[in-house]
């Protein structure tokens, strides 16, 4: 099954987030299905953090709905929506800066775990292979990521692009359905980001994973996304394959100017010659 006939995998209807009189996303409407890669741009203050917050329960919806595999999640606890397959990144590094970066992992895989308190302070057989296994899975998220020689460095010693890989690969340790990443390239210099662009479509392939990804740099967002949503004020303003969507009128005069036109040396939009 295609990703285009399969069922959607994240799904929000008409979803609005109010703070008072304030307006931070309206009507928003998402369909992301298995596999599929997009993007979420906009200029500063448009609503995508908004958008990730109400997906991933940090703010409930004050209109519409959040539908996960097909089930409401409206009001549901962060870690409820992550158990049920949504994970994400953070713009500014959210790691267990004290703790290695083997440990970081081996806590979002414990998200599965079904070894309970007293299996753990017995130490029984169940709960040794359990812990055995999660090892096993947190060693080999972090080869998936690069860091495997990394893994019992401080998380808080990691060079700053190794950090936010590592805040990858805990994301990915919950096995989500959906991996949304909140500006994934902040901070990285250019051949990181080129890795990373390169990274978040292996971990598409590899896993089969919906990637939702917030991201203000234009090279890697329409190099790596399939498919583009636009905000503009919490309204969305465009949404197709980034050579239409970076061709819109709205889109440029919203956020992409003309100046980027000029810089990639493509032709204005028709009725602006």
């Amino acid at each position: 099954m295609t990703a285009g006939a399969a069922a959607p995998v994240l799904e929000l209807r008409g979803v609005g987030v109010r703070f008072g009189g304030l307006r931070a996303l309206a009507d928003f409407d998402l369909a992301l299905r298995p596999g599929e890669l997009v993007g979420l741009i906009g200029p500063n203050g448009a609503g995508k953090t908004t958008a990730f917050n109400a997906i991933t329960g940090v703010y409930a919806p004050t209109e519409g709905e959040v539908r996960v595999a097909g089930a409401r999640v409206n009001g549901l606890r962060p870690h409820r929506i992550c158990a049920r397959g949504v994970a994400r990144t953070f713009q500014n590094i959210r790691l267990f800066r004290e703790l290695s970066a083997l440990d970081n992992v081996r806590i979002a895989c414990h998200a599965g775990a079904r070894s309970g308190f007293f299996g753990a302070w017995l130490r029984t057989p169940h709960h040794r292979a359990e812990e055995a296994r999660i090892h096993d899975r947190a060693v080999s998220y972090l080869e998936v990521l690069g860091l495997a020689g990394r893994r019992d460095e401080l998380a808080r010693q990691l060079p700053y692009g190794e950090q936010r890989r590592l805040e990858i690969a805990r994301a990915l340790a919950t096995g989500p359905r959906v991996l949304c990443l909140d500006e994934p390239a902040a901070g990285m210099n250019g051949a990181e980001k080129v890795a990373l662009m390169e990274l978040i479509r292996g971990i598409r392939d590899r896993f089969g994973t919906a990637v939702l990804v917030i991201e203000h740099d234009m090279r890697l967002v329409m190099g790596v996304s399939e498919r583009l949503l636009v905000l503009d004020h919490g309204v969305t303003i465009a949404e197709g394959p980034p050579a239409a969507v970076r061709r819109d009128p709205r889109v440029i005069e919203a956020y992409l100017g003309d100046a980027y036109l000029e810089e990639r040396h493509l032709a204005p939009p028709p009725g602006d010659r």
